[in-house]
């Protein structure tokens, strides 16, 4: 059994986290940060350490596992299972951003932090665990490289729809949504056309499919 002093800093994760989320827009995310959501919480700055002992980048990857479990819970109220794939995908592209619609200033602070070299690492995964959690939530049930190849086009739907977000002052952020649906639409055309080949390539004739390789005898 865990001992007392094991169990605090874990306790103290979150309400750590929600007090430094005030200091973000202003501070950026720095140690004073975490010095600050400490002293708001009349905790010594020891304990917030052992609660994150990364410092703010712990911080970070705890506020986007918070973000995504709510992304998830959003989205089992919307009855995924009626809607197809690229309605799937949009909607939960859109969940997962409107999670950042209170914290819109941190948001934009945090994309900041994570394009800098040092900590490109922690960006890159944070995108890819959200990006596999999207699909997952759909039971996509794609493999090998399909696999990939999809986490890797909605990394890039995603990433881009965010960025959009940012800079987005329309009424409830309707321009957002609309290139959002563009850049599903286009994607979903890409597959379509993919598949279309894939089909019309299994049908060819033996000696169409030997062709590359008779080529240098003919």
């Amino acid at each position: 059994m865990a001992s007392p002093k094991t169990d605090i800093p874990d306790d103290l994760r979150a309400p750590l986290l929600q007090a430094a989320l005030v200091h973000v827009p202003f501070d950026g995310w720095s140690d004073r940060v975490l010095a600050l959501a400490a002293r708001d919480l009349d905790l010594d700055p020891g304990l917030a350490e052992l609660a994150f002992p990364g410092g703010v980048r712990d911080m970070i990857d705890l506020l986007a596992t918070t973000r995504d479990r709510e992304m998830l819970a959003r989205c089992r109220k919307d009855n995924l299972s009626s809607l197809k794939t690229g309605q799937k995908i949009t909607l939960l592209i859109r969940r997962r951003i409107e999670t950042g619609q209170d914290i819109r200033e941190v948001v934009g602070r945090t994309v900041t932090f994570l394009s800098l070299p040092p900590n490109s690492p922690l960006g890159i995964k944070i995108l890819a665990r959200t990006v596999d959690l999207m699909w997952k939530a759909i039971d996509d049930p794609s493999t090998d490289f399909n696999y990939y190849t999809k986490r890797l086009t909605l990394s890039g739907v995603y990433s881009s729809t965010l960025l959009y977000w940012l800079n987005d002052e329309s009424e409830n952020y309707q321009d957002t949504w609309d290139f959002l649906d563009r850049r599903i639409t286009n994607v979903m055309q890409f597959e379509k056309a993919k598949a279309k080949f894939r089909n019309m390539r299994a049908k060819l004739p033996d000696l169409w499919q030997k062709l590359p390789r008779l080529w240098p005898s003919l």
